[in-house]
């Protein structure tokens, strides 16, 4: 008995179209099999916290729902209540900075972004309908990157790679702010401690010039003399004017760093200083723990690796940069009321004829290379910062424990000395008044000193771990070197 023709015809459609299903599922099937990534409880600020937590000690918090907005302004509030600290203003900058809260938004968007590489490319599905007299064409087509879907594995792991270099810069985001608001905040308390002084300092200084005036006025004191004592009176007047200028442009920056505004702008700052610790630290390996630890050089190390792993894939895909299979399944119906349905395969791919992936494998090879002289330099960079800044350190922390040891015991001994023999009558008032203005440039040397060695010990933190330091100038601070005139 003859074969039934259409019969055989449909085992054949069938088995085409099991044959393309098969395939084209298992291209998209097998890699989400693999495994996709998925988003993070806490949008990947465990590595933020892992890396700012021992240095700062306090977490990163996103403030992303109305709860946690509510529960951060209480502890602003609470915190805002006392006597602010240094810590306490760090605590504040990192539940308040509203740019600190973009940079964890655009980790939020760096994870997205991982998972998105990480899911199968999405297959294209095609249905045409052509219509004639005498037949009816209907075509039905799905479309799979194979090329894709064949280095979805490399990708996922770039993009991960890339993700972790986003939850790197937004700790060292973190680290950054917490840095601007303790030099801001050192800034501000010497400045308004300097104004103290200088309040005190200025009606000895009203004194001076109103006993120098009276002494013209009997002939005990020529008018260079007096002169001198207007000119110092007027020198202190002008340090206070700097000082209450420098401290308002301190607790501006302050306040930037911490996000506040209205009523928010009332709170009270320590009256001085902290005083500097009884030892120095001793950083033996400073260099070595600035190249392990410092943030943004981890940073350039994992943007060299994920150069890296996408040089090797351009070089694995440097002759097929597109390769596409397509499940085809086409039904045909003529006007006499005969069918047919039919199925196959398609590929299609691009083979550069006129470039052979050099142009792209040249690209490749400058960014490698680009990417390790990067790092290399930022090694070097790290190294040369961590000594900087522990050279200013010891410095800053000699210079102040010597104001504070030597200096101002002197400068006592010596005021209290000079005050004796003065009532005595065994010295005249202009040794009184030459040693008073020696003691307030004195301690207006002590408090500019112990303000540079704090924010000298800022700068190493930052050039240890990261966050930036301080543009270095040549000179010393302008509270340091403010000397009231004395000739």
């Amino acid at each position: 008995m003859p074969a039934d023709p259409t019969g055989e015809w449909t085992v054949k459609t069938r088995t085409q179209h099991r044959l393309v299903a098969s395939l084209v599922g298992g291209l998209i099937v097998l890699p989400i099999l693999a495994g996709c990534a998925s988003f993070s409880h806490d949008a990947g600020l465990n590595v933020v916290n892992d890396t700012v937590a021992p240095e700062l000690r306090h977490d990163a918090v996103k403030v992303d729902t109305a709860e946690a907005a509510a529960e951060a302004k209480e502890k602003v509030r609470r915190l805002l209540g006392g006597t602010l600290s240094a810590d306490a203003a760090v605590r504040i900058a990192l539940l308040n900075n509203k740019g600190l809260q973009a940079a964890y938004n655009a980790l939020g968007l760096a994870e997205a972004t991982m998972v998105e590489a990480s899911l199968p490319p999405t297959p294209s599905f095609s249905l045409s309908r052509i219509a004639t007299p005498v037949e009816l064409d209907i075509e039905r087509r799905i479309v799979a990157d194979i090329l894709a879907l064949a280095s979805l594995p490399i990708r996922a792991e770039i993009a991960a790679g890339r993700f972790r270099q986003a939850q790197l810069r937004a700790a060292e985001e973190t680290l950054r702010l917490a840095a601007e608001a303790r030099r801001a905040y050192y800034q501000a308390v010497a400045s308004q401690q300097l104004i103290a002084f200088l309040e005190q300092s200025l009606s000895t200084a009203d004194a001076a010039a109103r006993l120098a005036r009276q002494l013209g006025e009997t002939g005990a004191m020529n008018k260079l003399d007096q002169a001198r004592q207007d000119a110092f009176y007027a020198d202190v007047v002008t340090q206070r004017a700097s000082a209450r200028q420098n401290a308002t442009a301190a607790r501006e920056r302050l306040i930037r760093a911490m996000g506040l505004w209205g009523g928010d702008l009332a709170f009270q700052l320590q009256r001085a200083l902290p005083t500097i610790p009884a030892r120095p630290r001793s950083l033996l390996t400073v260099e070595t723990d600035a190249i392990r630890r410092r943030v943004d050089l981890q940073i350039a190390r994992l943007e060299l690796e994920a150069v890296a792993k996408s040089y090797g894939l351009t070089n694995a895909t440097r002759f097929i940069n597109l390769l596409e299979v397509s499940g085809v399944s086409r039904t045909q119906r003529e006007s006499g009321g005969a069918a047919g349905t039919g199925g196959g395969i398609e590929v299609q791919f691009q083979i550069p004829i006129f470039d052979f992936g050099e142009v792209r494998m040249r690209q490749a090879s400058e960014t490698y290379m680009q990417a390790v002289n990067r790092l290399t330099e930022k090694a070097v960079n790290v190294r040369s910062e961590a000594r900087q800044a522990y050279q200013a350190y010891r410095s800053s922390y000699d210079i102040a424990r010597h104001y504070r040891n030597d200096v101002l015991p002197l400068r006592k001994i010596i005021s209290d000395e000079t005050m004796l023999r003065y009532g005595a009558m065994q010295i005249d008032v202009f040794s009184l008044l030459a040693e008073a203005r020696q003691r307030i440039a004195a301690n207006i040397g002590a408090i500019g000193a112990q303000k540079d060695f704090w924010l000298a010990t800022t700068d190493l933190e930052a050039a240890v771990v990261g966050g930036g330091m301080a543009e270095v100038t040549g000179g010393s601070s302008p509270t340091s070197s403010a000397t009231p005139a004395n000739e």
